[in-house]
């Protein structure tokens, strides 16, 4: 069983033999993974392609990436793995009435939470922020991402890091693999049977605050009992900033400019790909808890489970049916 937003300890990596399985584990883009499958192949340099891969399009910190030459204005073009990771968070953006914004980033920047360094928090800067954030000011044309305003900045790292678990799956598969599980950095792809012949299990953590990720209490266990798909957790219980003496989360309200405030303290989702799984639970983490069952219902397949503030410290939950059929243990 895996717990979501546990953090591993190793800087190489390995290969081990469970009934059949491998496991590889280590370290990229300044997270951990974890991959077992279902082969005694080693698969580390089809897994390292898949990340140069990944890097060379979408890895924003790798200034020679396409994105990083797109947020230049440098003339470039989209290939594939840009252009399906767009287009999957404007659909969620769309549904989410823009409440989710791959464009946010300099007002993410502004608040301290990006790649850049924090700007003084006044309604001036914010405001001429807001000026250059929206995602329908942005239009794919044919290999081209095409930005009204050339102050527009992408990071997609709300929902790649989602497809990028996807694209190890993908390559599994291809390599003739029927049953894996695929985690980095706390989102999974996974397709048939553990070692045990039985669904992956998953165990979904409380939001504690704990900025370093020790503290892995769990609040319950999810039998991940589909043929295939993804799931990602997302909160802003860990990484927030203090400001001014106030607690500030680390989603930002684009349509404002400010922080969001939602009773919504962690969403998890299971979706038919990891990379929806990760952008709807960003997405999800914009709003307030009576607002996502009609969000998420606009997406074919989808169960969440919410994570919401309690009295005493305690917490609430609520889930969707379909969320609730995989639930195997809870307190």
């Amino acid at each position: 069983m895996l717990a979501i937003g546990a953090k591993y300890y190793w800087d190489h990596r390995t290969a081990t033999q469970e009934d059949k399985y491998s496991m590889l584990k280590g370290e990229v883009f300044h997270t951990f993974y974890q991959i077992k499958y279902d082969q005694s192949a080693d698969h580390s340099a089809l897994v390292d392609s898949v990340f140069r891969a990944f890097s060379h399009s979408l890895n924003p910190f790798d200034s020679t990436s396409l994105i990083a030459a797109i947020n230049c204005n440098q003339s470039v073009i989209a290939d594939t793995m840009l252009k399906h990771v767009w287009r999957a968070s404007e659909q969620i953006s769309r549904a989410s009435a823009g409440s989710y914004d791959v464009t946010c980033s300099p007002l993410i920047n502004a608040w301290g939470f990006g790649f850049d360094s924090s700007l003084p928090i006044t309604e001036a800067v914010i405001d001429s922020l807001r000026q250059f954030v929206g995602y329908t000011g942005v239009r794919l044309s044919g290999d081209s991402l095409i930005k009204s305003d050339p102050r527009t900045i992408f990071d997609f790292s709300s929902i790649s890091k989602g497809y990028c678990a996807d694209l190890l799956g993908q390559m599994l598969s291809e390599q003739g693999s029927a049953n894996y599980m695929v985690e980095l950095g706390g989102e999974i792809a996974f397709c048939g049977l553990n070692p045990s012949g039985k669904p992956w299990r998953v165990g979904i953590n409380k939001p504690i605050e704990d900025a370093m990720g020790m503290m892995q209490d769990l609040q319950l266990v999810v039998s991940l009992n589909r043929p295939a798909g993804g799931l990602a957790t997302s909160g802003n219980y860990r990484n927030f900033r203090i400001l001014n003496g106030r607690k500030v989360a680390h989603t930002i309200n684009p349509h404002t400019g400010y922080p969001i405030q939602t009773d919504v303290l962690s969403a998890t989702i299971i979706a038919p790909s990891c990379m929806m799984a990760d952008g709807l639970a960003t997405a999800c983490m914009t709003m307030t808890s009576d607002q996502i069952p009609e969000f998420i219902a606009q997406f074919p397949g989808v169960d969440y489970l919410l994570i919401l503030s309690g009295q005493d410290e305690n917490f609430r939950t609520i889930m969707s049916d379909g969320f609730r059929d995989l639930v195997v243990e809870e307190p």
